[in-house]
Parts: C-alpha cells; sequence; structure tokens
C-alpha cells in the first residue's frame, strides 16, 4: 500500500510488527470462505457511546490522507454496533476497540474470548493489542484494542501508532499481490533475460511491456497500458562499484531526476519526468530484509502537462557494490490512484538478485529463454 511511516522511525527495522500474541477462545477456523469487502475499509466494533473519543485517535493513526494528486485516505474507518458483528465478520479489515472499565456488550464480548492470562496482563498495562488473522474469513486481520482506561488506550495506541497501520497495511498488501500473481500469464521469458543479463528478478505480468532496455545506463523501463488513461510504469536502476555513502535522502532525488531527465520523456522530446517538490515523504524501511530508504510523492513533466504518484526504493547490494533503485509510478487523471500505486507497490518488492535465489529456482526460470 502507499505507505506512510511516523518521523520517529529512523531504523528501518522497526517497521516489523512487534505486537505479542496472545491466546484468544475464538480460535482459528478450517476451509474458511475468502475475506470480502473494500481493501481500504476497516470495520471498527465500539460502543456508540465512546465512538467519537475513540475517532478522534484511530482517525490519526489510519485515515492519514495521502495526495495523488487528488486527496485519498490510505483506510476508512466504518463502525459497526454489536448487533451488526456478524453480519461483517467475514470483512478484510476487522478492528475492535474498548476499555474494561465500560459496561456495554463490546466490552463483555472482549472479556468473554480472552483468556485470564490476557485479562491479567491488560489489567496490569503490559498489552494492549492482540492480533489475529483468518479468524472467520480466508486473508483476514483482526485486531482488538483494549486497555484499562480511554487515556490509556489513547497514549497506547498513539505509542505504536506505526505498528498499528503497518500490520493493516502489509496484510493489504499480501492479498493484493495474491490476486495480482498469476503463473499463466507470468512474463518467465522476459524475467529470464534480466536474471541473465542482469543479475535479478521482479515479478512481470503479461500486461507490461518492456518500453527500455539500456544496458550502458543499466537502467530498465516497463509500461502497462502506455498512453491510456490508466497507465502504470516500473523502471529498475543500478549504479556499481559504490559505496554506504550514495545511501541518502538527497542522493535518491538527484538520481531519480537524473535518470528521469534521460529517459522518461515525451515522444517530441521536449518535457520529461521530475519529482515534484509537494508532498514529498522519505523513510528508512526494510525492504526484504535489506537497510533501503523509501521515497513516496508525486511526479510530474517539467511543463507540467500531466503527474501523478509513484513510490521509489533505493538499496546497497552490499556483496556486489551494486546500488539498486526500484520506482513504479501512476498516470490516472480519471480514476481512484490509490489502489493502482499499491499494486505496482507490491510488485516492486518481489525484486530479488539471483543471491537470493536457490540453484533451482534460477535453473527453472532460465529454461524460459527464447
Amino acid at each position: 500500500m502507499f505507505i506512510i511511516l511516523g518521523e520517529n522511525m529512523k531504523k528501518f527495522f522497526l517497521i516489523i510488527p512487534v505486537f505479542t500474541y496472545l491466546l484468544v477462545s475464538i480460535g482459528c477456523q478450517q476451509n474458511l470462505k475468502p475475506a470480502i469487502g473494500k481493501e481500504d475499509e476497516i470495520i471498527v466494533l465500539a460502543d456508540s457511546s465512546s465512538w467519537n473519543e475513540y475517532y478522534d485517535f484511530l482517525s490519526a493513526i489510519f485515515e492519514k490522507e495521502i495526495i495523488t494528486p487528488q486527496p485519498e485516505q490510505l483506510f476508512i474507518l466504518k463502525r459497526i454496533d454489536f448487533s451488526q458483528f456478524k453480519k461483517y465478520q467475514n470483512r478484510k479489515n476487522i478492528l475492535i476497540v474498548t476499555t474494561l472499565n465500560q459496561n456495554n456488550e463490546v466490552t463483555d464480548y472482549v472479556k468473554s474470548i480472552l483468556d485470564s492470562s490476557a485479562l491479567n496482563l491488560i489489567r496490569d498495562g503490559k498489552e494492549f493489542v492482540i492480533k489475529k488473522k483468518d479468524v472467520w474469513a480466508k486473508n483476514q486481520v483482526l485486531v482488538i484494542l483494549v486497555s484499562n482506561t480511554l487515556e490509556e488506550l489513547r497514549i497506547k495506541s498513539f505509542k505504536d501508532k506505526d505498528n498499528l497501520l503497518y500490520f493493516f497495511q502489509s496484510a493489504s498488501d499480501e492479498r493484493v499481490m495474491k490476486n495480482l500473481y498469476n503463473p499463466t500469464y507470468e512474463k518467465k521469458d522476459l524475467e529470464a533475460k534480466y536474471l541473465k543479463e542482469y543479475g535479478w528478478k521482479l515479478y512481470i505480468q503479461a500486461d507490461f511491456l518492456e518500453a527500455i532496455n539500456n544496458k550502458e545506463n543499466n537502467f530498465v523501463w516497463l509500461r502497462r497500458s502506455p498512453n491510456s488513461d490508466m497507465e502504470r510504469w516500473i523502471f529498475i536502476h543500478w549504479i556499481d562499484s559504490v559505496d554506504s555513502r550514495w545511501l541518502n535522502f538527497d542522493s535518491v532525488i538527484v538520481i531519480r531526476n537524473r535518470i528521469t531527465q534521460k529517459f522518461l520523456r515525451t515522444t517530441d522530446d521536449k518535457a520529461y519526468v521530475e519529482i515534484a517538490g509537494e508532498y514529498l515523504r522519505q523513510s528508512e524501511v526494510n525492504f526484504n530484509g535489506k537497510y533501503a530508504i523509501f521515497t513516496q510523492g508525486l511526479w510530474r513533466m517539467n511543463d507540467y502537462s500531466m503527474g501523478g504518484p509513484f513510490v521509489n526504493y533505493v538499496f546497497l547490494d552490499q556483496k556486489r557494490n551494486r546500488l539498486y533503485m526500484l520506482d513504479g509510478s501512476v498516470f490516472s487523471p480519471r480514476y481512484e490512484k490509490k489502489s493502482l500505486i499499491q499494486q505496482v507497490d507490491v510488485t516492486l518488492k518481489t525484486f530479488r538478485t539471483s543471491d537470493e535465489l536457490t540453484k533451482e529456482e534460477i535453473d527453472a526460470l532460465l529454461k524460459y529463454l527464447k
């Protein structure tokens, strides 16, 4: 998903969820049907009497606004009453919120599904979040937020806000990737070509076309639905013989602008892609186990004729002293762009170097070389 990380997240490994698994008596069932509902909707089970107070801090955590360039929300919270709960138990994202000092159906329900050890940890202030997957539906996530008082719950939630958001974001990314991945329509011949020529692999859907493959400048550009009103593109760029000094926020901007000015140009060669200065965010993240700089924001043509959102990962392959830049962009003036940028984002995360693949995986892919 279009990721937003906290400003205080200075260490890349902190985005890894640290929720404690507590025993919940509801368990997980077999032969579940797939979860349904909107990908960006979180169903919230909460008592109406406290909802306004809950919403104040939950909205700040989950309903963050992103600019694509139109304003869109990361997630949308939808509160339901306890009487409606069974109707919504098959949704993709479920959040249950309450405090132990209240007397209502939601509190009673939470107390009934937690064992005594879990309740004692909550009462002692040692735990406040329980997470589970596939409880009532396949590929579903359930989070229970519960503390002794509202103020305690607010403080703990804000303190752990990045992990709370990341849990729902990562689960959403997993679902999107499962929907995108189809080995029947995978361009394995193109994947094999890049693996042999450049030593890396990326999942490539059948409707992505190779627009540029420039060996001299270590640049590959893939486009989907080019020159349409719902275009997505991905580029991979790498620089050899570098060290960690290249891996900083400023150099990411310089490298991206340099490479897009050279290759992402209009057909008449009068305009080129550049980063728009507004709404730019950068953070340190974990990219498949490697320290990386993540950049998200807006691209535009330098003549301001068009633009859209982009996501960008830069990391160092220390074994080869190679700096990789992986970038995904969307141009979709008539449609919501949040879901499209999420699709290119999860595609970028399929990137692997040859050193990260087994010999069996490499041999199996190279068989598709034409």
